[in-house]
């Protein structure tokens, strides 16, 4: 038999339903409505500023958390500001304020940039996250909170 009681801390599997938006209201993202989804606490799917504010919830509980930037998805950084060549892009491709083009980084990934001005010669991406100086509402549903297992 589970013990339903255990709060979410680290050693366990949370099963939840939650959505992010803005201080405007607008939604950025949820699965309300949705199947549940579940993460390991510390596995790295939360990040650690949502993480933390769910400690100590129990199975039923829902909360709405604000969220300031330092702990969601950091103040914006100048240098993932960067110009690049012009010719570095297809000759055909339709540059647009906007727009968000996917870049190789040093490791081999993906790195999303948006294009937030360009001219003939230079094209000047924003690496930045899209949410990054943006303060988060994290609203959380808790449906399980379950010991992990060890093996």
């Amino acid at each position: 038999m589970t013990d339903c009681s255990v709060p979410v801390s680290e050693g366990t599997r949370v099963f939840l339903n939650f959505s992010v938006s803005l201080e405007d209201g607008s939604e950025v993202d949820s699965n309300f409505g949705t199947d549940v989804v579940d993460f390991a606490v510390g596995d790295g799917s939360l990040l650690p500023g949502f993480e933390r504010r769910i400690f100590g919830m129990s199975a039923g509980e829902r909360q709405m958390f604000t969220v300031p930037p330092e702990d969601a998805f950091g103040q914006p950084n100048e240098q993932n500001v960067q110009r690049i060549k012009r010719d570095n892009f297809d000759p055909d491709a339709e540059l647009e304020i906007g727009l968000v083009f996917s870049f190789a980084d040093a490791s081999g990934g993906e790195l999303p940039g948006m294009i937030i001005a360009f001219d003939d010669d230079d094209v000047t991406v924003d690496f930045n996250h899209p949410l990054a100086g943006r303060t988060i509402l994290f609203d959380v549903l808790i449906h399980r909170v379950e010991p992990l297992e060890l093996h």
